[in-house]
């Protein structure tokens, strides 16, 4: 049996870049794994408290992700589906963990060092201004969600192999010190979809050219307008390559469909009329995902019976691992 392991930060309503990129991908692969392997798919909440501060933003950036990944296809009775805050060992394994860690580990963090580097740019003369320690612990915090469920495998993309990278270290150091007690995870490279936003650069909430998921459809249809195009008049053909429009098309379209509109764009179709397509087919796509979404968000009783449950399970490896790794490093 193999341990995989998912975990995704809410910090924002989700948009089709998250869909294509990471989400779906994390849930076709669990359907498609086999069956006697053990998948784990975690809300990382406290991991979003390093920048959110406003504690209903919070609450309502927790439900959207639970709710979202409920709504695209994940199935909590065959995976373990929870919020990181309810499972208090993770915190527990993080104190240990980082007790093993050395600072300068941490240093070469690429989050605390961007941020670093931000600092300089601004010339700031303290280069730790505006940096908490929950962000310079970011990395004991994740090591530890993955340690504590031992993974063998964290599907990630390549901005994430570091938080592999270092949780494996830690658990080395562990496992050097005090037997072997923690798995030693591996990375597996996911690559989902690249979606390109609204102007041309990778789809990103920091640089506000999303589409988002679940918006009411008179929404999605102005969001799918402001997509950038060049000046080419109606009746002119155009070049499919370099076509925002056309690039997120075909992530929504069968392959006859996207033979279909290339013929189209050869014919002149007008960018007026190529949104229009691009989002009846992208609306058409997530019309039965929100409408589960919406029934979920209506009714949060139900989000919470799958977290809640998924929770138990989990405490149970959780607990079996901490009473490991504690009877190891403390004697008891």
């Amino acid at each position: 049996m193999k341990t995989y392991l998912t975990g995704i930060k809410p910090t924002h309503l989700p948009h089709i870049g998250n869909m294509l990129g990471a989400i779906k991908p994390a849930i076709d692969f669990s359907k498609n794994g086999k069956s006697e392997d053990r998948y784990l798919y975690f809300i990382a909440d406290y991991h979003a408290l390093t920048s959110v501060r406003d504690s209903e933003d919070f609450k309502e950036h927790v439900y959207e992700i639970a709710a979202t990944w409920l709504a695209l296809g994940l199935d909590p009775a065959k995976v373990i589906f929870y919020k990181q805050s309810d499972i208090p060992e993770t915190f527990e394994l993080a104190w240990i963990l980082a007790c093993n860690t050395p600072k300068g580990d941490l240093e070469r963090a690429h989050a605390y060092k961007a941020a670093v580097q931000a600092n300089k740019d601004a010339g700031k003369k303290d280069l730790n201004h505006g940096i908490n320690a929950g962000l310079f612990n970011y990395p004991v915090l994740m090591a530890a969600d993955i340690l504590l469920f031992d993974c063998d495998i964290v599907p990630v993309g390549k901005d994430q192999v570091q938080h592999v990278e270092m949780a494996r270290s830690m658990a080395q150091r562990i496992n050097q010190h005090y037997g072997d007690v923690l798995v030693e995870p591996q990375e597996s490279l996911s690559v989902g979809q690249y979606i390109p936003g609204l102007d041309g650069r990778k789809m990103s909430k920091s640089y506000g050219n999303t589409i988002p998921l679940f918006v009411p459809e008179k929404k999605l249809k102005k969001t799918i307008n402001k997509i950038t195009t060049d000046s080419k008049e109606p009746n002119e053909p155009k070049e499919t390559k370099g076509s925002l429009i056309f690039d997120i098309y075909q992530c929504f379209a069968s392959p006859s469909e996207v033979q279909e509109m290339k013929k189209k764009y050869l014919e002149g179709i007008s960018w007026g009329e190529a949104k229009v397509e691009l989002f009846e087919k992208v609306n058409a796509v997530l019309s039965e995902p929100r409408e589960k979404y919406e029934y979920l968000m209506a009714n949060r009783e139900v989000i919470d019976c799958h977290l809640k449950e998924g929770a138990v399970k989990a405490r149970k490896i959780a607990g079996e691992t901490l009473d490991r790794v504690k009877q190891r490093v403390t004697g008891f």
